[in-house]
């Protein structure tokens, strides 16, 4: 007997009303489960690589929710740290990376790759093993721009500054490396599918800071060559592409990159994702600082995306991660009013 997964529904292009559920983020520190698990696993890396904490903390909020499909918990740095480049997380800092050089960049080493990324392999197993039925199982990877910009500054920036500066000076070394990271990348969500994803998304978390010319060449082919290579593996798989902050791109994104879904970051006016919608599933957008703050701008925001994009192919979700401050009974507060919507 087949399992119906409202999900998978949605991204074929179908209509399901109150929308299948879920949120970036959603195994995270708002959560005082995930906090004590946390702690328990030492390092932020050892907890990505360790399968028995890893899916616990992945079920954590399935089993509070019960959200319609639940992503991998793990992190976008494990694919240059895959790659051999260190890479370590400070409390308070967020991740820290040696920058790499231009002259390193042909070292990159991938022998050992799909070596070092088996722990996640071993999770993603499990989790669809340990996951209800009905619940959709995400994958992940982050697209190689958004990667490129922290292993080029070796930290998060507010505008990307050293990674576009290192593509302007740099330009056939920095091509190279959003190749290495695309083919990796493509590797890394072919596994995943392999080990039980049901679908796969591509983060692009600070697209939003390019031209129009750097958006295509950075942005738009990377991820076209990550989809074109898990669709000569698995054709049928949905793919779930996320530029955040990529504006009117958005309008061409999904037609340039062929990608499945769009993931609509919270500033993408309700009208324009009306529009994207006619060509396929939308997935989004609330603002989550909505979420954080509750009450008349929780509800305000959740009915405008319900009244506005529920009678198209819709994912709810945030407009980008739920942050650690998010109060728990507000998240409860948000599942009710998804759950409990009518037309």
């Amino acid at each position: 007997m087949s399992v119906k997964r409202s999900m998978l529904d949605v991204l074929k292009g179908e209509a399901v009303f109150p929308p299948p559920l879920w949120m970036m983020r959603q195994a995270g520190r708002y959560l005082p489960e995930y906090r004590q698990t946390r702690r328990k696993a030492g390092s932020f890396l050892d907890l990505c690589y360790n399968p028995d904490l890893a899916v616990e903390v992945t079920l954590q909020p399935i089993e509070r929710f019960g959200f319609d499909a639940s992503i991998l918990f793990s992190d976008i740095l494990v694919v240059p740290h895959a790659l051999g480049r260190d890479v370590r997380f400070e409390e308070g800092r967020g991740p820290l990376l040696t920058p790499i050089g231009a002259s390193e960049i042909a070292t990159l080493d991938g022998g050992a790759f799909h070596v070092n990324l088996e722990p996640v392999y071993e999770t993603v197993r499990r989790l669809r093993a340990q996951l209800p039925n009905e619940t959709t199982l995400i994958g992940f990877c982050g697209a190689p721009w958004t990667v490129a910009t922290y292993m080029i500054a070796g930290h998060g920036t507010p505008d990307q500054a050293p990674a576009r500066l290192f593509a302007y000076r740099e330009p056939a070394a920095f091509e190279a490396l959003l190749k290495t990271l695309a083919d990796h990348s493509a590797a890394y969500l072919i596994r995943q599918i392999e080990a039980g994803a049901d679908v796969v998304q591509i983060f692009d978390s600070w697209s939003g800071v390019l031209d129009e010319d750097c958006f295509e060449r950075f942005c738009v082919k990377p991820v076209a060559e990550i989809v074109r290579q898990v669709r000569e593996v698995y054709p049928h798989v949905p793919i779930i592409g996320f530029p955040k902050g990529a504006c009117t791109q958005y309008t061409t994104y999904r037609a340039r990159t062929g990608v499945t879904g769009l993931g609509l970051d919270w500033t993408v006016p309700l009208g324009m994702a009306q529009a994207l919608q006619k060509a396929g599933a939308v997935q989004g957008n609330l603002d989550p600082l909505r979420l954080v703050a509750g009450g008349a701008a929780l509800a305000d925001g959740v009915t405008a995306i319900l009244e506005a994009l529920g009678n198209g192919p819709l994912v709810f979700n945030l407009g980008h991660g739920i942050t650690p401050e998010t109060p728990v009974e507000h998240v409860e507060a948000m599942v009710k009013m998804v759950r409990s919507a009518t037309r």
